[in-house]
């Protein structure tokens, strides 16, 4: 490659929680760079997870990670052109892109949900990724199953 790699930003953490991982969500929720609206957004959505699960121990934040914990993928099946054929292989994911890639799926099937606002399907896509349920699990329980299928081209590995 004749271009050097771009720096990696720095990213502050967020105002609340004061955790970085928060802010890489927001980011990740922000429409048009309206990210107080994001934030607010988000920290209904913690509030409403609390409220929907009164009996549990965690905070609405440590239920928010294991939530995007239980949603990560591990695999997933990149093309690999062999000799006129398309392969789909296996590959283990790096855990910047696991980490991104679970935030967008949270965030996407929260927005296909059904609900008034923004934050009550966030906070019930969060709910049901952190019982193993909804879209989002459903996407990485088919990730898992689609590189499983493949594993025999695992030798087209790059």
């Amino acid at each position: 490659m004749r271009k050097a790699k771009p720096k990696k930003r720095q990213i502050l953490p967020d105002p609340v929680f004061g955790d970085v991982k928060v802010t890489r969500f927001v980011n990740h929720l922000m429409y048009d760079g309206k990210k107080n609206t994001a934030f607010e957004i988000f920290y209904t959505a913690l509030n409403a997870v609390k409220a929907k699960m009164p009996n549990e121990e965690k905070s609405a934040l440590e239920i928010w990670k294991v939530a995007l914990d239980n949603i990560t993928p591990q695999v997933e099946v990149k093309s690999r052109r062999v000799g006129g054929a398309t392969f789909q292989v296996p590959t283990e994911i790096r855990p910047d892109r696991k980490e991104s890639i679970s935030m967008k799926n949270l965030i996407i099937f929260a927005r296909k949900r059904g609900g008034k606002t923004m934050a009550d399907k966030l906070s019930a896509e969060i709910v049901d990724a952190f019982n193993n349920q909804g879209g989002a699990f459903k996407r990485k329980e088919d990730m898992h199953r689609m590189a499983e299928a493949n594993r025999a081209f695992a030798h087209f590995r790059f």
